[in-house]
């Protein structure tokens, strides 16, 4: 296995602008997958692996060791502690590395269940916020996560890193916000817009059927488009001084009422 100890290797400056830019993940289609568990998450689930970077030292203490006997020695290049150290997002991540083919992620990609109940987002902004709502989605089994008009990359680090893994075992779609609505309404899918002035409270309405909530940001909430075409306006009730939650927080609290009424089947 080759073994890199520079910093001015070419693949590791490779790996640097893959983490830092999203116009290079796009261009390269490759995207930086830090952790064994969340790497493990990704094969899993049908990812492609261009390549795993791996610091024997560290990974030796790691609860992952079927992690590289599935992939080929060619595949696999050794990093010194130092180079990994300097390259890893956080501790804990096992002293592994993986450049994966990113996947498609089109609206018609998607596989629904009969009675579907989906996460609409718009213009999510914030990485974490996205990694912790794919990880409400992951929890309550939701068929998937759509986002529309992102101002984030999916593929960010921080969103795979608080995700914990969840952006490659949850079925997400990309595209504008008309696109997800006429795809919900040809679905028969309805939509629960979540806004602070909205007269009905979450609890009231009828998430049995197929259904989606919908989620602006924290900022500004949702747009006109969707407070206008949505077929219910929905809002928790806000009993403190402050007029609003975290965006995934409010996420999770819809979606596991959505669940309690379905009897979480």
């Amino acid at each position: 296995m080759e073994l890199i100890s520079s910093w001015q290797n070419p693949k590791i400056k490779q790996l640097v602008r893959l983490q830092a830019k999203a116009r290079e993940r796009r261009e390269q289609q490759l995207v930086v997958v830090e952790g064994a568990r969340e790497i493990t998450i990704a094969l899993n689930n049908g990812y492609v692996p261009e390549q795993l970077f791996v610091c024997e030292e560290v990974y030796a203490k790691s609860d992952y060791q079927d992690l590289l006997p599935r992939l080929s020695e060619s595949r696999c290049v050794g990093l010194t502690r130092a180079v990994f150290e300097k390259l890893a997002y956080r501790e804990g991540s096992d002293g592994v590395l993986a450049l994966l083919r990113p996947k498609s992620h089109r609206l018609d990609d998607l596989k629904l269940s009969a009675n579907p109940f989906l996460i609409v987002l718009e213009a999510v902004e914030k990485p974490g916020n996205l990694g912790a709502i794919l990880r409400t989605a992951d929890a309550a089994r939701a068929d998937a996560v759509i986002v529309c008009d992102p101002l984030t990359d999916i593929y960010n680090p921080n969103v795979v890193r608080s995700s914990i893994g969840c952006l490659f075992s949850v079925p997400v779609a990309v595209c504008s916000s008309q696109e997800a609505l006429t795809w919900m309404h040809e679905r028969g899918i309805k939509a629960y817009a979540a806004e602070l002035q909205a007269a009905s409270w979450y609890h009231h309405q009828d998430f049995r059927q197929p259904s989606a909530v919908v989620m602006g940001t924290e900022a500004d909430g949702l747009s006109a488009f969707w407070l206008q075409n949505a077929d219910a306006r929905i809002k928790i009730p806000m009993r403190g001084l402050i007029d609003s939650l975290n965006v995934s927080v409010s996420t999770a609290i819809l979606t596991f009422e959505a669940m309690r009424q379905r009897d979480f089947k």
